[in-house]
């Protein structure tokens, strides 16, 4: 079975720009079927997405994307798990905990750039629970400090310098994947390019969480060029891997060029979990 989908998105419950329900509103006026709600480090907005999608009948697929610790950019997509008291959920609290820690360390570093802002701005612009980066960038460009978020994080939000001064807690891949097993979710790897690393460096780790249990590779992503999508492809059949795909979407406020994804995948593997 087919379906017409997007697997990658965020909502305010993060760094998005809509609220679950508003991006599941979008969603329909663009003629999806199906839409995964991932937002950073939290499920804090799955159910409300959840509603909005029986309301105007869209599957809505609860979904999470973990930041694990071994290399920068290293998300993990998880879907279709239990609500609940799960270890999962335990996960994202500390996540979101460590997130709210680091806001602190955020502005001292961007005051140690010569760049004042106002942390009360910052988290009015948020509104949910977890205070990101792109939030950040966010009132960069509000105040005058850069002019896109790209150059908010080209200069100051994601550099190696910014990486080593500011940490925030993250939990290792393999108990990323497990807790998301755990609360009987399936599991991808997303935009695996973001990491950074040679070919083969790559295909090891994901050998390592095909053997804890990854499910999937995001294989469809707005970002990848021809020859990136062609070998996740490849590894999908060398490794038995299901193939995922999806916008990253955050509205147009946060990722001016990102739309959301309309993607025909067969996800028999995952709906027939679901059911």
């Amino acid at each position: 079975m087919s379906a017409l989908c997007d697997l990658h998105t965020h909502t305010t419950a993060s760094d998005g720009q809509y609220t679950p329900a508003e991006l599941v509103g979008l969603a329909k006026r663009r003629g999806l079927a199906l839409l995964a709600v991932t937002d950073h480090d939290t499920i804090a907005g799955v159910d409300e997405a959840a509603e909005a999608g029986e309301a105007l009948d869209l599957k809505v697929i609860r979904g999470v994307e973990l930041s694990a610790k071994e290399y920068p950019n290293f998300h993990i997509l998880g879907y279709g798990f239990q609500a609940g008291d799960t270890e999962l959920a335990r996960l994202c609290e500390k996540l979101r905990a460590g997130r709210d820690d680091r806001k602190y360390r955020i502005v001292d570093f961007l005051r140690g750039k010569g760049v004042e802002i106002d942390l009360d701005e910052v988290e009015e612009l948020a509104g949910g629970e977890v205070i990101a980066r792109p939030h950040f960038a966010q009132v960069l460009v509000r105040r005058g400090y850069v002019s896109t978020n790209r150059e908010a994080f080209d200069r100051y939000l994601d550099t190696e310098e910014f990486r080593q001064k500011v940490k925030r807690f993250k939990a290792d891949a393999r108990t990323c994947v497990e807790a998301i097993k755990a609360a009987g979710g399936k599991v991808s790897l997303a935009h695996p390019y973001q990491m950074g690393l040679p070919d083969g460096e790559l295909e090891e780790l994901l050998a390592r969480l095909k053997g804890w249990g990854l499910d999937a590779i995001e294989c469809y992503y707005p970002k990848y060029s021809r020859a990136q999508q062609e070998f996740y492809l490849r590894l999908t059949e060398k490794y038995q891997l299901h193939r995922t795909g999806g916008s990253d979407f955050h509205g147009e406020k946060v990722k001016p060029d990102v739309e959301l994804a309309a993607l025909e995948l067969k996800l028999d593997w995952l709906l027939s979990h679901l059911a």
